[in-house]
C-alpha cells in the first residue's frame, strides 16, 4: 500500500511539474524567449519516463520490498530543496532551456551559491527515490544514465548563459 501511495504521489508531482513548465513556457515565449537544446529534450523525457516505469517493474519483481523510512525522509528533504530551487526561479523555471535575450540568470535562493541547484537535486532524487523501496538496480542504472544526460544538459545550459 505504501508503494501505491508513493508512486501515485511521485507521478502526480511529475505531471504537475510538466503543467507548470507548460504554463511558464507560454510566459517565456510571450517575452521573446528562445529555446535551446531541443535535440536532447526527447531523450530527457524518455529517461524520466523510463525511470518511473523501472521503479514500478523492479518493485513488482522484488516482491513488494518494505519501505525504508530513512530514505523516505531524505526524499522529503530533497523535495523541499527542489521546491525552494523552483520557487526561486519562479516563471523562469522550465523543463526546457529558454533564455530571454538580455535577461541574466536568477541569483536568489540556492542560486546565490550554486550554479545548478536543480540539477543537484535531480541527481539526489534519481538515487534516493528507488532506495525508498530498496530498488537498487533502478537507482544505479538511472543514476548513470542521468549523469550522462546532465553532462549534455549542463554543457548546453552553460553555453546558452555564456553567450551575451
Amino acid at each position: 500500500m505504501y508503494f501505491k501511495i508513493f508512486i501515485a504521489f511521485f507521478i502526480l508531482q511529475r505531471l504537475s511539474e510538466l503543467f507548470i513548465a507548460r504554463r511558464n513556457e507560454k510566459w517565456l515565449l510571450s517575452r521573446g524567449a528562445i529555446q535551446h537544446g531541443q535535440s536532447h529534450y526527447p531523450f530527457m523525457i524518455a529517461l524520466h519516463t523510463l525511470f518511473i516505469i523501472s521503479i514500478i517493474v523492479e518493485y513488482v519483481f522484488r516482491v513488494a520490498p518494505q519501505i525504508d523510512w530513512l530514505f523516505l525522509v531524505l526524499f522529503i528533504l530533497v523535495l523541499s530543496f527542489k521546491f525552494w530551487a523552483l520557487s526561486s526561479l519562479g516563471k523562469y523555471w522550465n523543463t526546457k532551456i529558454y533564455r530571454i535575450p538580455g535577461v541574466y540568470p536568477v541569483k536568489k535562493g540556492p542560486y546565490k551559491v550554486l550554479k545548478h541547484p536543480n540539477y543537484m537535486e535531480v541527481v539526489c532524487e534519481i538515487a534516493i527515490i528507488p532506495l525508498v523501496f530498496h530498488l537498487y538496480y533502478t537507482a544505479i542504472i538511472f543514476s548513470v544514465l542521468n549523469s550522462i544526460m546532465l553532462a549534455v544538459r549542463i554543457r548546453t545550459e552553460n553555453e546558452v548563459w555564456a553567450a551575451k
